[in-house]
């Protein structure tokens, strides 16, 4: 299996049709082996059974159905774990960032990278832009949200929350065994753990376009902003355990 597709969904019965066939028409003309992951946060609307629905149409597609919600960090963990692909990449249910993006990754895989990310911003990647610009409000929450960010565990990237990153399988199994966020900050936990680990990330560009229906409220940025202070403290306090892997 070269390639697992992950997409976490929590309440997607009205968009996860149209992104099954989207991912479905760019990978039936691929020539590698590829398995499509749907894992359901325990949705409490019809996300399960549309997607059972949609098993006779799209090949390789599978679900792993959780009946109780635990979060987006949580249930993507969950994929890339329970994978089979060799590069394993986890998309947005809306489809935000097509699929097709993954044409500028898999060079960067085959050049020895071991993460790969698409950003949003043209301070990571020449040519990343966004189809409809945030609202001022959520772009400062976002500025702030990236300046502590890169204080206090990514620096040098600008753009940690864009919802398309592909792994090896090495560093799959590597960064989500040690995994502990369940919700919206697991993405600033994946790339730190991946610059502890002393892994090769490269960035992509990505077209972003923008969903007024996005799951993410002001909650969910402040809950980041908490989840990132633990990150923070769990690295200083080695509970991920790294010293002991980095010193070998």
């Amino acid at each position: 299996m070269f390639l697992s597709v992950i997409i976490p969904a929590y309440n997607e019965e009205k968009r996860i049709g149209k992104t099954l066939l989207a991912v479905d028409h760019y990978l039936t003309k691929q020539k590698y082996d590829y398995e499509i992951v749907v894992v359901n946060d325990g949705a409490r609307d019809r996300t399960a059974e549309v997607v059972r629905n949609f098993k006779k149409m799209v090949r390789g597609l599978r679900l792993i159905d959780n009946k109780q919600n635990h979060g987006k960090g949580w249930v993507v963990r969950q994929g890339m774990l329970e994978s089979h692909g060799e590069i394993r990449l986890f998309m947005d249910a809306d489809n935000s960032t097509t699929l097709d993006h993954f044409d500028k990754m898999w060079p960067l895989f085959r050049a020895g990278t071991d993460v790969v990310i698409g950003s949003r911003d043209r301070k990571d990647a020449r040519g990343a832009r966004q189809a409809v610009p945030q609202s001022g409000f959520k772009r400062f929450l976002g500025n702030l949200g990236n300046l502590l960010i890169q204080i206090f565990a990514v620096p040098g990237i600008w753009d940690t929350q864009c919802g398309f990153k592909a792994f090896t399988a090495k560093a799959a199994q590597a960064i989500f065994a040690k995994g502990r966020i369940d919700r919206w900050g697991f993405d600033i936990e994946a790339l730190a753990l991946a610059k502890k680990l002393k892994l090769k990330i490269d960035i992509i560009p990505v077209y972003w376009v923008n969903d007024p229906q996005s799951h993410v409220s002001l909650k969910g940025y402040l809950r980041t902003f908490k989840e990132l202070f633990l990150v923070w403290w769990w690295l200083v306090r080695d509970v991920y355990g790294l010293k002991r892997l980095t010193k070998q």
